[in-house]
């Protein structure tokens, strides 16, 4: 049975102080790990001072993005290898903000998956869906050509070390137009089908897949009771602590 997955994504919010403050909030009020896993990402800056000061709890804290080199000269880039050195177990890969504002294309966030299995760490691979395609009703070629590419020569021994987050842009933001439930399911079935064809059935049922879009207090219980969801990726509803621990407690709090 795959294990429901919670990740907050901060993007570049909060100072390491409030990141700190945040922590304490929340850190000794999480869900039993055995039922569940809950993961913050957080500004790199972050992540050396959080991964020591969450140590012995139920919180794992996330890099946000990494390069495809492990060193070199790439100033201002992040080396997965450092990552790993830091304990750093998962990163966040291919997010529909680096698409669009750093210009990532299929075949960057592709070497990123590589780089980041090479280094042991697991990529949670984001994969996107326009607005637009959604309009045409052509989401099906849009999110497929994202995963095939994303997935290009990772081997089926390592694709259990790969999650899969379906967050479709026109869905991303306070005040967007929130996929509902059942779209939201559909696209990460999709994806399953999906590896299931690059793979087989037996591989795709052991993939965890994460939706990403507008999820708040008020879906996420719905969301993650859907067959094909196995946890959400949180924008911006996860900068509140608040907030945030009501919702990786959704099964206690019955929104």
């Amino acid at each position: 049975m795959r294990k429901p997955l919670i990740v907050g994504n901060w993007k570049m919010y909060k100072t390491i102080t409030e990141a700190v403050d945040y922590v304490d909030q929340i850190k000794d009020a999480l869900p039993d790990p055995e039922q569940e896993e809950v993961e913050l990402a957080v500004p790199t800056l972050f992540l050396e001072s959080l991964v020591e000061h969450t140590r012995g709890t139920n919180l794992k804290i996330v890099a946000e993005n990494c390069f495809y080199q492990d060193e070199g000269a790439f100033t201002g880039e992040t080396s997965p290898l450092a990552l790993r050195e830091l304990g750093i177990k998962h990163v966040i890969i291919g997010h529909s903000e680096r698409r669009r504002l750093f210009y990532e294309d299929d075949a960057t966030i592709n070497k990123k998956v590589h780089a980041a299995l090479s280094a042991g760490i697991c990529p949670i691979l984001c994969v996107d869906e326009t607005m637009k395609r959604k309009q045409e009703h052509d989401r099906i070629v849009w999110v497929v050509s994202q995963v095939i590419s994303g997935l290009q020569g990772v081997k089926e021994s390592e694709l259990s070390w790969v999650t899969i987050a379906y967050e479709p842009s026109w869905a991303i933001g306070s005040g967007n137009e929130a996929a509902t439930p059942q779209e939201a399911n559909e696209g990460c079935y999709l994806i399953r089908q999906t590896i299931a064809h690059l793979y087989n059935d037996e591989v795709a049922n052991q993939v965890r897949i994460l939706y990403g879009g507008s999820v708040n207090l008020s879906n996420i219980k719905t969301l993650m009771q859907k067959d094909d969801i196995d946890g959400v990726l949180i924008g911006r509803a996860s900068l509140d602590a608040t907030t945030f621990l009501e919702m990786v407690n959704y099964q206690r709090f019955g929104h």
